[in-house]
This record gives structure tokens, sequence and C-alpha cells, in this order.
């Protein structure tokens, strides 16, 4: 079989790895993919957004699964296209893409279905939002509606916060068209969670579950970032509390896309806080998490494949997944000043000091070529050129690794951690520990 994932992040490079290791592949595509990726797959120069030029290159590579790893894709509807194109896709439709590509639809779905989730309201005039600042209370949680790279979140503190934000989001636009409306949530407290799950039209079953961090300092502090690192299994599940997320939220779930008529096949990645009085869902998106594809993915024993194949032909009822009982942490290395501006194109080193059994993700990274100078022999200096991996975005590099304990995982990542270096790196020192708010 020759498959093609779409995308270039840490996501994507899990997926790949995970599928070298099906009998059944024998092939693997990439578009665009990074320097990471071009060492289990075929990387093609086409940007994930570019849905005719990928929907033309699966056709003519005669592409038999393709897989959808990003957001942004997915909202502009490439799984439609590349269906109508006769390609097997893994991954919902523009129609079901809508549960992450806007908040206020999912806290429509979620409050039609009697799913808990935090109390809200959605705005689209500037200033009637202004006038109902902490209309919740303090923390005031404000959603940027549409796609915002996973930062269009703020939680102000104060009234001065809460303006502050409002009016980047929906004067300044700084997240574009995303900004035009904006949701404002009750704050939730607990201890947030992640659960993803394989869905197709009858089933939906969950990954085994993990813990993100998504503020970019220790201790749960600065701004959200896409995710700074995960650990899996999270130490907030235990049996009773997946029953009732399974009876509470899944469920309801499942049957909540058969009632609306959405044909959900894919991921469902559901964000969860966890608190006094039981679990309640904080987000959708519509795809494998990032960076908690990189724990999970690391404790899975059945052929991705499968699953992805099962799925997309709805037969994910036929599969047994099964799970590792070893731990898994995966810790981010990011660009300094991420998740802000950040400079690209620095030089990454120690990638070839790491253990063999860990595993170092590439997110954003690529491959240049740079003149490297050795030295003066008297004559002048001596210069070579070689290829070398360079830094490429603001979440570079995931370190993830299996334990048989949680503190054996995160003891070795943090080892491995260490061996890499690149100008300005910074991460959290305190992944796979439970962060309480």
């Amino acid at each position: 079989m020759k498959v093609l994932i779409v995308g270039g992040g840490g996501r994507e490079h899990a997926i790949a790895w995970k599928l070298t290791q099906s009998p059944k592949v024998n092939k693997i595509y990439c578009a665009p993919g990074n320097a990471g990726i071009a060492d289990v797959a075929e990387c093609i120069a086409v940007k994930a957004e570019d849905i005719d030029g990928i929907c033309k290159f699966a056709k003519e590579s005669e592409i038999d699964l393709a897989v959808i790893g990003p957001e942004v894709p997915l909202a502009m509807g490439i799984v439609d296209e590349l269906e109508k194109a006769g390609v097997k896709t893994f991954g919902p439709n523009k129609k079901c893409a809508q549960l992450e590509a806007s908040k206020a639809f999912t806290k429509a779905f979620l409050d039609r279905h009697n799913i808990p989730t935090a109390g809200y309201k959605e705005f689209t005039d500037k200033e009637k939002l202004l006038k109902s600042v902490g209309i919740y209370g303090y923390p005031m949680v404000i959603k940027a509606d549409g796609l915002a790279a996973g930062k269009g979140v703020v939680i102000a503190e104060t009234e001065a916060e809460a303006v502050k934000a409002i009016e980047e989001m929906m004067g300044e636009k700084v997240f574009g068209s995303a900004g035009d409306k904006i949701v404002v949530e009750e704050y939730l407290t607990g201890i947030e969670a992640s659960m993803l799950c394989f869905v197709d039209e009858h089933t939906i079953i969950p990954m085994e579950s993990a813990q993100d961090y998504k503020r970019i300092f220790d201790g749960d502090k600065g701004p959200n970032t896409g995710g700074m690192g995960t650990y899996s299994p999270s130490l907030v599940f235990n049996k009773d509390l997946e029953e009732r997320i399974r009876t509470e939220i899944l469920n309801p779930t499942l049957e909540g896309f058969q009632k609306d008529g959405l044909d959900f096949r894919g991921v469902l990645f559901i964000g969860l806080m966890i608190g006094e009085d039981g679990p309640k869902v904080i987000e959708f998106n519509n795809r494998f998490g990032d960076p908690e594809t990189q724990s999970v993915l690391l404790r899975l024993e059945t052929d991705l494949f499968d699953i992805f194949d099962a799925v997309v032909d709805n037969k994910l009822a036929d599969v047994n997944i099964k799970w590792s009982d070893q731990k898994a942490v995966c810790v981010v290395l990011a660009s300094g000043g991420y998740p802000g501006d950040y400079e690209k194109g620095k030089i990454i080193h120690g990638l070839n000091r790491v253990d063999q059994d860990v595993m170092v993700f590439h997110a954003g990274t690529k491959s240049e070529e740079r003149t490297v100078h050795m030295g003066d022999n008297g004559c002048g200096i001596i210069a070579k050129t070689e290829s070398v991996v360079v830094t490429d975005g603001g979440r570079v590099l995931g370190v993830a690794v299996l334990g048989d304990t949680h503190e054996e995982a995160r003891e070795k990542a943090f080892d491995n951690v260490k061996k890499l270096s690149f100008d300005g790196m910074q991460y959290r020192n305190d992944i796979g520990l439970i962060v309480r708010k």
C-alpha cells in the first residue's frame, strides 16, 4: 500500500514512523514533511494547504490512503476533494471539520446534546463584548472563534487584560478573520487532560489518555502554546472517571453526530477539564493532537494502517486495538521567543547523540546546506559545505520516551533533552508532573 501523509510537524512524523511498522505499507509520502520525516518517508514539495496540488499528486501516484494531519486543510475541505478524486482519506470532511474551525459551532453542538461544558456567550460586535467584560467573573476565558494555530485563547486575570485581548482579536485582528467572532466562557478549574478517539459512523473508541501542557513556562505560567509536552497515560484517569467520560461525553457525542448528520470519520481530540463536579469538554479538535500523538502512538501495539483503513470503511468496531502498559513522556523543545516572534535557521546539535531507543520527533525543522569553516592552514581559510538540520518553526523537536514507570520515562526524556541544543532553545522542566491550579 502507498500512503500519503499531509502535514509537516511532529504529529505527522509520529504517524509516519508508526506506519513504517506496518507490513501492509510499502511506500510513504509526506507533503511537505520535514527533516525528520525525510528519514522515514519521501517528502513532496507541496504545501498542506495546496489542495489542488495534493489531489493531483495523489491521483498521479495512485495513493491507496491519504492521512490528513493539520486542521487547516481539513477546514478547507481537503477530505471532500480527495474523495472526489477517488482517494480513500482518513480525516473528517469539511462539514465535520467545523467542530474545530468554529468554537461557536462546537459550543452549540455540546449545548444541543447536553454534553457537559463551560457556560458561554458569543459576540460579533466588539463594543457589546467590551460592555460584557467580566460577565463570568475573572479569570475570563476569551476565545477567537476560528483557527489560530492553538494560540487563540486568552485567560484574562483582570479587566485590563480582557480589554487588551479583545482589542487585539477583534480590533487589531492578530488572528485575522478567526477573531471576527469571539466566544467568552466560564472559567473552569481542575486538571486538564486530553483524550484522542478513533471515530467512524457507528463507533467511538478512545485511545490511551494523555496530559498536555499548554503554557510556555514551568508551573503553567505564561501564554498558551500549541503544547509544550505530554505524558501518557494521564495520572488523572481511573476506571470510574473513564466510565463517566464514556457515559456523559463519548456516547452523547457519537449520538449527536448521528442526529446532526455529521459523518465523522477520523480522530476526535477532546480537551477535558477534570473538576470536582466531574469531566467537562473544553474543546474538540478534528485530528491527532500535537504533541499528544507523540506520546500515545509510542504505546500503540496494533497496526495503525489497519485502524485507519477500518475507520475509512466504517468498520472500526471490527478492530481490537491494543496498547502497551509502558508509560510515555514527550518533551517539546521550542525556539526562543515562542509562542511570540522567534528566529529560524538555528543549527540543531546533538541529534546523533540521543539514545537509540529514544524517538526525536521533528516538528519545525528543515535540512540546509551550510558552509562550515574548518580553520586556517596558513594558505587560507579551509571550508566545506555540509548538510545540517536547522530550526524552522516555533516548536522544533519532541523528545519521546517509553519507560516502565512515569518516573523512569521522565528521567530518560530529560537526560536526552540535555544532549540536544540550538541557539535560544527553551523547554519546560515539569513535563510528566501533574500541574494543579
